[in-house]
């Protein structure tokens, strides 16, 4: 009964090529947008990458932008149609690296405020649930509560490492496994190189 039970699973594996295809497509919009953004304020993205006062201060914000951007815009673009895909992984986890630790280390581990939790830093997530409260005690006077909670409750950014470690181990995913069979540029040229080596 064991061995029947292993067997119908082991066949599952014949679609294993669903996980890092859906990977990849959750991905692709994340780092399309991103990139866009930086690409559409690309002087104010360069000065926030330079300034030491209220930026990142990294060296050569110019070349570090431009980086950033076009590794965000090309590995959105290389990830839908899953073309080298371990490759532009590793690019994609720099700037996951950078975001965890240049921009949101300091503010904990939530990327939205929650008075029920804290995982660390929670004296700066402090100040985001009691940015939330105020902000729900001003709707609930002046506006429409109801109304404006009638698909989800109200919230507020804590700006945590959360979203950035969810993105970089789903790219950690992605340059072990590669892009996934049938569904892939990379499967196709490694089919084709296969049939005909040099």
């Amino acid at each position: 009964m064991l061995l029947t039970m292993q067997n119908l699973l082991n066949r599952t594996r014949a679609f294993d090529f669903i996980a890092p295809l859906a990977i990849r497509l959750y991905l692709a919009p994340i780092f399309w947008m991103a990139g866009m953004t930086k690409f559409n304020s690309f002087e104010d993205t360069s000065a926030w990458f330079g300034n030491k006062e209220w930026g990142l201060g990294l060296p050569f914000p110019d070349i570090m932008a431009f980086l950033a951007t076009g590794t965000e815009l090309a590995g959105a673009v290389m990830l839908i149609f899953g073309l080298g895909v371990r490759w532009i992984s590793v690019p994609l986890m720099v700037t996951m690296f950078v975001a965890i630790f240049q921009v949101h280390w300091k503010h904990g581990w939530q990327a939205i405020a929650d008075a029920k939790f804290c995982m660390f830093n929670c004296s700066d997530a402090q100040g985001s649930i009691e940015r939330l409260s105020a902000a729900r005690d001003i709707l609930k006077a002046h506006g429409n509560y109801e109304w404006l909670t009638e698909h989800g409750s109200f919230v507020i950014l804590n700006n945590g490492i959360e979203f950035a470690v969810t993105y970089l181990i789903m790219l950690l995913v992605l340059f072990f496994y590669g892009a996934g069979k049938y569904v892939s540029a990379d499967h196709w040229i490694a089919r084709y190189f296969m049939k005909n080596p040099a």
